[in-house]
């Protein structure tokens, strides 16, 4: 079936139809927050204990998937490329609901196995419960995430940063608020429940995106922006930037400055996230004090993030690059100085900070710096640094807190990390 097979004329629709991309674009990142971080997590102590699990094998297992889906997303990227967003995006999200589907099964599957091996063994919910989250993180927060950015970005160009601002904060609120309903699911239909209702919703999205997802403008006869192509001559329009592939795109070096920051961002702030009530306990402080950072940080995300993607349509992404690592610096500094009085406003400042910054950088770099033609196989390669260091960051927090008794070497690393960067990226250009 070719790429551009559509139930829906582009053409025809009485708005530019990178609008309608915007919002089922935005519905499909949304959609994929039962193969989040924040989704998961949720589901951990019923499912953990109905699986017989301990914390620390439940989080083993957890991590183990998540590099597996780190080690194979690349692919996805590749796939996205050659079939389009429709068709990645589509299957993504089928597969993403057979994983809830399964998940909600997990026990039924785990006591079958061990009844057939006449083993109880904790292996048996440990294997299953990895290959699980391999599926829910690799269709999830990889594929499904990835298309439905990158569709976005295909139908933009000069206006990128202004839609942009649109889907980060739709998808900060939205991101947000989604433990709350989760739970709320949880309470009333049981865990099992829930990753039903999940799977059904995941359904229902395929079938939009299948119905809305177009891959770029030029197969029907249009431009980004909502350019119209109105004559025979125009049909292939002449491009104004070079087409990277991600073989060129890895020979520069702002790509692996980009993606380093970024990966930092997933990094620290994984986890930061991940032992907050910890961290914060080493220091000291009260469990309500370590929770309370979340809003007012997301408050300082959400600003900057809808004014930094306004104005990127008019400024060089270095000074991003630079704000965000500067936000680094500000949160591991707050970081190490927890116990003073500005160490939390330190730590909320720099958290925001880089958050903000990476809902821009994330995303607009790649198609403004290396073109749209193999936008899926560069951003694939950076999602997978972008998984893997959210893998690690969990287990690698826990040894050095096991192992010299408080979180604070990591501070420093990360300091040491944030200036290699700055001094990195002085010749990191935008190679176009």
């Amino acid at each position: 079936m070719p790429k551009n097979f559509t139930f829906i004329d582009p053409t025809r629709s009485p708005i530019f139809y990178g609008y309608v991309i915007l919002f089922f674009g935005t519905v499909g990142i949304y959609c994929s927050i039962p193969g989040q971080t924040i989704g998961v997590s949720v589901f951990t102590d019923p499912v953990k204990d109905a699986l017989g699990l301990s914390r620390n094998q439940f989080s083993n297992a957890y991590m183990i998937g998540t590099i597996a889906s780190s080690l194979v997303i690349g692919r996805a990227g590749i796939w996205f490329d050659r079939y389009g967003a429709r068709l990645v995006a589509f299957y993504a999200a089928l597969v993403l609901a057979m994983a809830l589907f399964l998940c909600s099964w997990s026990v039924q599957m785990s006591t079958f196995v061990k009844e057939s091996l006449d083993s109880d063994t904790w292996l048996v919910p440990f294997l299953l419960m990895t290959f699980l989250f391999f599926l829910l993180r690799f269709a999830g927060q990889g594929v499904l995430t990835m298309a439905s950015r990158n569709v976005i970005m295909m139908w933009f160009d000069k206006n990128r940063g202004k839609v942009n601002m649109f889907s980060s904060v739709a998808l900060s609120f939205g991101f947000s608020s989604s433990p709350l309903w989760i739970d709320y699911l949880i309470d009333t239909s049981g865990w099992q429940g829930a990753w039903h209702y999940l799977g059904f919703g995941l359904l229902a999205a395929s079938v939009l995106i299948w119905i809305f997802y177009k891959n770029k403008p030029e197969e029907f006869g249009l431009l980004p922006d909502g350019v119209r192509i109105s004559s025979e001559s125009e049909t292939t329009p002449v491009r104004a930037h070079q087409q990277f592939t991600l073989k060129e795109a890895t020979a520069t070096r702002a790509f692996w400055m980009y993606a380093l920051m970024l990966s930092f961002n997933s990094f620290f702030i994984t986890g930061l996230t991940f032992h907050i009530v910890s961290i914060f306990a080493s220091e000291g402080f009260p469990k309500e004090d370590a929770i309370s950072i979340f809003l007012p940080a997301s408050v300082v995300a959400v600003s900057i993030s809808t004014v930094a993607n306004y104005l990127s349509d008019y400024l060089r992404l270095r000074l991003y690059l630079y704000l965000m690592i500067s936000g680094g610096i500000v949160a591991s500094i707050g970081f190490l100085y927890l116990p003073t009085a500005a160490g939390i406003p330190l730590l909320v400042v720099g958290f925001g900070m880089m958050s903000g910054f990476f809902a821009v950088l994330n995303t607009i770099v790649w198609p403004r710096f290396y073109g749209r033609d193999h936008l899926g196989a560069i951003t694939g390669k950076v999602m997978s640094f972008l998984i893997l260091a959210s893998a690690l960051a969990p287990s690698i927090f826990s040894l050095c807190f096991s192992t010299f008794g408080s979180y604070q070497l990591l501070g420093w690393l990360g300091l040491a990390f944030l200036v290699f960067l700055v001094f990195g990226s002085l010749k990191a250009k935008n190679p176009q």
